[in-house]
Order: C-alpha cells, then sequence, then structure tokens
C-alpha cells in the first residue's frame, strides 16, 4: 500500500464567482474543466498535476492563519508576485525569511482563507 500524490485541494468559498477572479486573475491559475456537480464551484490547475477545487455554498466563518490552516503555493520570483499583489492592491503580510533560507508571504482570499506564496534562496 502506498500514497502517491496529493491530488488536490478543495475550499469551501461564500461566492464562487469572486474566488474565480482571486485565483484566476489575481494568482492566474488556469481554469480546468469541472464535472457538472449538484452544486456550484470551479477548478483550477496547480502547478503540474495537481488542483485547487472551489466549492461553492459555504456559511460558516473560516479560520485560518499562516500558522494554522493554508496552503503554499511554490512560485518562480517571490518579489515579482508581491510587486504585483501591491500593484493590484491584494493585502499581504510582509514578505519573509524562513530559517532555512525559504522566502515566503501570506495572503487572504476574499473568503479569508490563508495562501503562502514561497520560492527557494
Amino acid at each position: 500500500m502506498k500514497i502517491f500524490e496529493l491530488n488536490h485541494v478543495a475550499i469551501h468559498v461564500k461566492d464562487v464567482e469572486a474566488s474565480c477572479r482571486f485565483y484566476g486573475d489575481v494568482l492566474q491559475l488556469p481554469r480546468l474543466p469541472r464535472p457538472a456537480f449538484t452544486f456550484p464551484g470551479a477548478w483550477f490547475k496547480l502547478g503540474q498535476s495537481q488542483e485547487l477545487h472551489i466549492i461553492g455554498e459555504r456559511t460558516e466563518p473560516v479560520l485560518a492563519h499562516n500558522r494554522g490552516n493554508h496552503f503554499a503555493l511554490r512560485v518562480d520570483n517571490l518579489e515579482e508576485w508581491e510587486q504585483r499583489l501591491d500593484k493590484l492592491g491584494i493585502h499581504h503580510l510582509p514578505r519573509k525569511t524562513r530559517p532555512d533560507g525559504i522566502l515566503q508571504l501570506f495572503l487572504r482570499d476574499p473568503d479569508g482563507h490563508v495562501v503562502e506564496l514561497f520560492s527557494p534562496p
């Protein structure tokens, strides 16, 4: 028995279209076809083979923190991403360096889910 991969991350959102604008337009994730479920949602490509699944109709608050519930995306150039977020007026925590030299910054999506962007030193 073995586990092969992390296939997807699913997040529950209040407004699917607002989340699609954030993940598609701000973070530039490519949108994927999605089966015709009985509830609203959207799928996005994460890297080579992982996916982000947006699930609509959230009514409960999101409890997330950069040292708690979050997911991390490795990016090509964190400084360029930080400049992009600033230009778009997207609030984020200041960029910092982990003890192992990894550069990281944290931001929130429209529902308050924490996303970490990071790049190797």
